[in-house]
């Protein structure tokens, strides 16, 4: 049983990303909603519940290894269920109504599979892109910032068992100071376990540290989160269905996400 073909190689719902490209000729869609509970903002010094509607990916093989790809979501609404006292000598950030909502920031990104697999080495990839600040920071859902990332990606079948790896560098642009971004370390594992022809279980972490900032600004604190989910394929339809379970006090503390992907051949 293979868990990962190259039609369904973004892997939704997890956000570690798989080396192998959806292939030349096709267009990748996925969409779905996810519900989180108790996520910290620090830079807004907030804390609620975020509900994301209507999120979407595009990913279009422009040729046998190298695919384009948009992520974001069109519905994010905030809850606002705690607002924690601010730190002495900071500057109060700007007042967050109760709800609010907005779109999320926007993705956009480059993956180019460098190796294939082979029996006995793993395949081999480069993601590069740019976080766009389309989420307002007004109100409370982003930070209003531009961020920069590069990753190596590398993955390996055994069996029905397909394990992958991401590591690169991140530069998140400063809420606070924007002439000063913070670079920090991005890191994700997932394991896809196939059940059945059709019917798979899947799960990772992924977050990022800070370990190159002696001071790290409001926002931009390491975080990280472990995702558990169920995958069923019918053709070119894949469903998904997934907890969260954040590890750091500024990520959920639990979460929900469901979703669909399908994949057009030209």
């Amino acid at each position: 049983m293979n868990v990962s073909g190259t039609a369904y190689a973004q892997q939704r719902p997890l956000v570690t990303e798989d080396p192998e490209t959806i292939g030349s000729g096709r267009i990748l869609l996925e969409g779905g909603f996810s519900l989180d509970t108790d996520q910290a903002f620090p830079a807004n010094a907030i804390e609620g519940d975020v509900a994301r509607f209507a999120s979407f990916g595009v990913s279009v093989g422009v040729s046998p290894i190298v695919e384009l790809q948009i992520d974001g979501g069109l519905v994010q609404r905030l809850d606002v269920t705690a607002r924690p006292s601010i730190p002495a000598g900071r500057t109060p950030p700007a007042d967050i109504p109760a709800r609010t909502s907005g779109v999320e920031d926007f993705v956009v990104a480059t993956k180019i599979r460098l190796a294939q697999e082979g029996p006995s080495r793993p395949a081999v990839g480069l993601r590069f892109g740019t976080k766009l600040p389309t989420a307002s920071a007004s109100k409370g859902v982003g930070l209003g910032t531009t961020d920069f990332f590069a990753s190596v990606l590398m993955a390996k079948t055994v069996q029905s068992v397909r394990t992958v790896g991401n590591v690169g560098v991140i530069v998140l642009g400063n809420p606070e100071t924007p002439r000063d971004p913070a670079t920090t370390l991005g890191f994700g594992v997932s394991v896809a376990r196939a059940l059945t022809n059709a019917f798979e279980v899947v799960g990772e972490i992924n977050g990022r540290l800070t370990p190159f900032e002696k001071i790290v600004p409001y926002g931009l604190e390491s975080r990280a989160a472990m995702r558990l989910a169920g995958r069923y394929t019918y053709s070119m339809l894949r469903l998904d269905f997934g907890v969260l379970v954040g590890f750091t006090e500024r990520d959920p503390s639990f979460g929900i996400s469901g979703g669909a992907t399908y994949v057009i051949t030209r």
